[in-house]
């Protein structure tokens, strides 16, 4: 919410019977997304609606919303009314994510605190969102942190980061970047707009992107804050089902883009990698690694070329309906094909841990055939067996499809190896 004077020159002006949002929003210098917030907060009573659906502001509605801009007045002094009231806050789970194991956490919590011991350090080498790393990190744990995706990349460095940063800084940077009102078409609009977002969205990405760009006085992770306000805005008003194989064909995401400050975490003697997860764990160390790779065919570079296009910024080529980039070589992963077995024995082979979990589900041959494990059961189970002893854990959970298959008896399991 943005409070300013210049707010307020209005509230004893002549008042029309009817009046739209756009009027109400100059009138009173005031965001859309501000008055959204009243209404949901019961701050104000929402005005009724044509036959478009749009809102119509009457009288009483419009005085209800200088009753609370008055408010604000006695709140503030004129003093910091002259300054940016800092953005709305915002959570690592605020994301939808193809696998993102959210929903699990209380299990794989539950998994761990039964059945290990001495655990300090946990290295998530797959990590997505970084869920399941975030809970480990709210117990205390030094955590290693790793993603093929560089815009999974950023998000690590924004909530598990170690680097000091100037939390205000970055909340002045988002209040100003929201006040962005873009004219002109630019690479975001002229790609993405009116398919993957509104034109209007599009053009404020795009702008928004250039501008972080420009920022000469950032650090790495307090550029990481802002791009991860991005990406998490933009997945918020995205025209898609959760991902960006593809976009909806009717542009039903018309909410405007709005970007939160994220949460700061006080961190130390984190890690966060960018690399091969074959790679890495033959560089690090750890108490516990958590591992979800990507088993069926579903390559999380397609499903997130978007995303990794606007974070990286490079401006490519696109193509197809789909609009991705050309070359996503850099982004594909062996899990996703008929190599996962293999990899796999790879990975584990070369682990350094007291304990190795999986997070596995039986979707074996009750999905589509994208959706089919690259990796059965029985080869995690026999791959792991070679290095300690297992025991495997599983509760029920509602899988993701991109159609209208049901599927019954889904189970997700946690295979924990004890290394010997």
């Amino acid at each position: 919410m943005i409070i300013l004077v210049k707010r307020f020159r209005c509230i004893d002006a002549e008042m029309k019977k009817m009046t739209t949002t756009k009027e109400i929003e100059t009138k009173y210098d005031i965001t859309r997304q501000t008055l959204h917030n009243w209404i949901s907060g019961g701050l104000i009573s929402s005005p009724s609606k044509d036959w478009r659906g749009w809102f119509e502001w009457e009288e009483d509605n419009e005085k209800e919303v200088q009753s609370v801009l008055k408010r604000k007045i006695q709140e503030y002094n004129v003093e910091q009314l002259s300054l940016p009231i800092a953005p709305e806050k915002l959570n690592i789970h605020n994301r939808r994510y193809l696998g993102s194991k959210q929903k699990m956490l209380d299990f794989i919590d539950k998994v761990v605190r039964e059945n290990t011991q001495d655990i300090e350090v946990v290295a998530d080498i797959f990590g997505g969102t970084g869920s399941v790393a975030n809970l480990f990190r709210k117990h205390g744990k030094q955590i290693i942190v790793n993603d093929i995706l560089f815009s999974n990349y950023l998000s690590f460095l924004t909530w598990f980061g170690n680097e000091e940063v100037d939390y205000k800084k970055i909340e002045n940077r988002i209040f100003e970047l929201n006040e962005i009102k873009p004219t002109k078409e630019n690479y975001v609009s002229h790609n993405f707009g009116d398919k993957y977002f509104s034109l209007d969205n599009a053009k404020k990405i795009g702008d928004i992107r250039e501008k972080i760009e420009g920022y000469s006085d950032l650090n790495s992770r307090e550029r990481a804050f802002l791009l991860t306000s991005l990406l998490y805005a933009m997945d918020k008003v995205a025209n898609t089902v959760g991902h960006y194989d593809a976009y909806r064909r009717k542009m039903d995401s018309l909410s405007p883009l709005y970007l939160k400050v994220p949460e700061l975490n006080k961190n130390e003697n984190n890690q966060v990698f960018k690399m091969d997860a074959n790679k890495l764990v033959k560089r690090i160390e750890a108490d516990l690694v958590y591992i979800d790779t990507p088993y069926n065919s579903r390559q999380y570079g397609d499903a997130y070329h978007l995303l990794e296009n606007i974070m990286e910024w490079k401006k490519p080529e696109v193509t197809g309906v789909a609009k991705k980039m050309i070359n996503r070589s850099h982004i594909k992963s062996d899990y996703n094909t008929m190599k996962a077995p293999e990899a796999f024995a790879d990975l584990i082979r070369n682990i350094r841990s007291k304990y190795i979990l999986v997070s596995y589900n039986n979707m074996a041959k009750k999905g589509s055939g994208r959706s089919n494990a690259k990796i059965s059961n029985k080869e995690i189970l026999e791959t792991l067996e070679k290095r300690g002893k297992v025991s495997v854990y599983s509760t029920d959970f509602k899988v993701f499809t991109t159609g209208k298959t049901n599927i019954d008896n889904h189970k997700e399991l946690l295979y924990l190896c004890e290394v010997k």
